[in-house]
């Protein structure tokens, strides 16, 4: 009898393989019962074993509120929920929506993955899923970067509330030490000017 290939994988396998294709990901087992996808060693989607009930968790950024209007979808427990992670969860693995979840591991990807990395990637939502996902982009030496066109610029943005209170802190002490050169300055001009 010849060996064959598995008739039917798990979801989790598929979402697992799928997940695997993007530049630089690999799996990561930081505690028992997860096997997740990261790049760089950063998580991108906690997924259960093969064998358990399929569920998986993926930082959401654009999706998340639709995402959480699903009767399936949680936010994620340990406060990642509040930084835009979602959870799905199925006590059995009839009717789970994979090319959603395949969407959901991309947006993800894009969100934790260095720049380097998902700059190649086509715009999020265009094209086939499926297709196979393009090798990094070279980082162009220097030479070449002057006939490059020129880059758009980020959107911006807003720091989490614990750096804009430290930037605001550093803004302050920035004025004062410059408030004292002044004052200094002006008391070293009246000294010489009472003295000469």
């Amino acid at each position: 009898m010849a060996r064959g290939k598995k008739a039917v994988d798990s979801p989790v396998d598929r979402l697992r393989a799928f997940g695997l294709r993007y530049p630089g990901a690999h799996t990561k087992s930081p505690w028992p019962g997860h096997l997740d996808l990261a790049v760089k060693d950063k998580t991108f989607a906690y997924l259960s074993l093969a064998g358990e009930p399929l569920s998986i968790s993926c930082k959401l950024p654009h999706s998340a509120d639709a995402a959480l209007a699903l009767p399936f979808s949680t936010p994620t427990a340990y406060g990642l929920g509040k930084s835009g992670w979602v959870t799905a969860s199925f006590p059995d693995d009839a009717g789970v929506p994979l090319e959603l979840l395949e969407q959901w591991i991309d947006e993800s990807y894009r969100a934790q993955a260095p720049k380097r990395l998902s700059a190649g990637l086509p715009p999020l939502g265009v094209g086939d899923a499926t297709d196979i996902v393009p090798e990094p982009v070279r980082v162009a030496s220097k030479s070449t970067v002057k006939h490059a066109a020129p880059k758009a610029a980020p959107a911006r943005a807003r720091a989490p509330r614990s750096q804009r209170s430290a930037g605001a802190a550093r803004a302050a002490r920035s004025t004062q030490k410059k408030s004292n050169a002044r004052v200094s300055k002006k008391a070293k001009k009246k000294r010489r000017a009472a003295k000469g």
